[in-house]
């Protein structure tokens, strides 16, 4: 089920540096303050995977997109565009719905997204939680 919500251009565009570019690590996108609108609240080229997760607000839902960079074992250095759903237990019902409702109308428009993490917790989005889906994919 879609919301009707648009994804404003810049999400795009700043998606394209990431992921071609690789100028910015990650990008967390949110709705704009009416519902109507995806929207980029904040990218970064910090590479320090702590400092991304304390990104993400305890009470609010947000999507993300991360360039994972890992070892695989007898393959060497891999990377992976990870795609976060980011809805904690705290966030606010309506909040959740609408955020639900919206993620594909983002994911769809983010082409290259190799894994998908959906995240109510911090323990969920752990570093050593995506490796493990990421290494079983890669």
């Amino acid at each position: 089920m879609s919301s009707g919500v648009a994804v404003n251009p810049e999400c795009l565009t700043r998606y394209q540096e990431l992921k071609l570019k690789k100028k910015i690590k990650y990008i967390i996108f949110t709705l704009n303050k009416t519902f109507t609108e995806i929207i980029v609240e904040k990218s970064s080229d910090d590479a320090d995977y702590d400092k991304f997760i304390t990104d993400l607000p305890e009470t609010e839902c947000r999507w993300a997109i991360y360039d994972f960079d890992f070892e695989k074992k007898d393959a060497g250095k891999r990377n992976k565009l990870v795609f976060y759903s980011w809805s904690p237990d705290d966030a606010k019902i309506k909040q959740k719905m609408v955020f639900a409702s919206s993620r594909d109308a983002l994911k769809r428009s983010l082409d290259g997204i190799a894994a998908e993490i959906q995240g109510t917790d911090y323990s969920e989005i752990s570093h050593e939680s995506v490796l493990d889906k990421v290494n079983r994919g890669a």
